[in-house]
C-alpha cells in the first residue's frame, strides 16, 4: 500500500509553479494546471531575415542615442536583434561603406557563359531540330510506304550505305 502512496503519476501530482517543477517535468511538458498534449502545430524553418540600409541606419542611430542603462538591450529585444548585428554594422558605417549596410545577395555569383559553352549550347539546339526534323522525315517515309502498299504500286529502292559497305 505504502508503494502505491509513494508512486505519483503527471495525473495526480498537485499543481505546482514552473519553478517548483522538477527537471523531468519541465522536459516532458507537464506544466501546472496544462494538460500533456503534444503541439500539433506545423513548424517550418524560418526565413532568413534581410535588413535595409535604411532600417540598419536607423537602428544605429537610435542606439547611439540610447543614454541610460539597458535601453540599448530594450532595443536590441524590441526588434529581435543581436548584439553582432549592431557590431557588423558599425563597422561597415565607419568603413563609410553606404553599400555595405545594404544587403547582398546570397549563394553563388553568377558566371557568364564563356564562348565555347555557348557554342555547345547552338550546336546542342541544332542537334535537337535536326533530330525533330529527321523523325518527320521518317514518319512522312513510313506514311508513303504504306499508301504505296495499299495502292499496289511498287517504289524504286535505293542502295544503303550499309549494303555498299559490304558489297566492296
Amino acid at each position: 500500500m505504502s508503494s502505491l502512496i509513494n508512486s505519483t503519476s503527471p495525473a495526480v501530482m498537485p499543481a505546482v509553479s514552473a519553478g517548483e517543477q522538477s527537471e523531468s517535468q519541465r522536459m516532458n511538458g507537464i506544466t501546472a494546471g496544462a494538460p500533456a498534449q503534444p503541439d500539433p502545430e506545423v513548424h517550418h524553418l524560418p526565413a532568413r531575415r534581410l535588413f535595409s540600409a535604411a532600417y540598419k541606419q536607423r537602428i544605429l542611430a537610435e542606439c547611439d542615442g540610447a543614454t541610460q542603462p539597458g535601453q540599448v538591450g530594450h532595443i536590441l529585444r524590441r526588434e529581435g536583434l543581436f548584439s553582432f548585428h549592431l557590431r557588423d554594422w558599425r563597422a561597415a558605417q565607419k568603413r563609410n561603406e553606404t553599400a555595405a549596410l545594404a544587403s547582398k545577395p546570397r549563394g553563388p555569383k553568377p558566371t557568364r557563359p564563356t564562348a565555347l559553352e555557348q557554342q555547345l549550347k547552338r550546336v546542342q539546339r541544332e542537334n535537337r531540330r535536326l533530330q525533330q526534323k529527321l523523325k518527320q522525315a521518317e514518319l512522312i517515309i513510313d506514311l508513303q510506304k504504306k499508301v504505296s502498299e495499299l495502292l499496289g504500286v511498287t517504289l524504286p529502292t535505293t542502295p544503303t550505305d550499309d549494303t555498299d559497305a559490304t558489297n566492296s
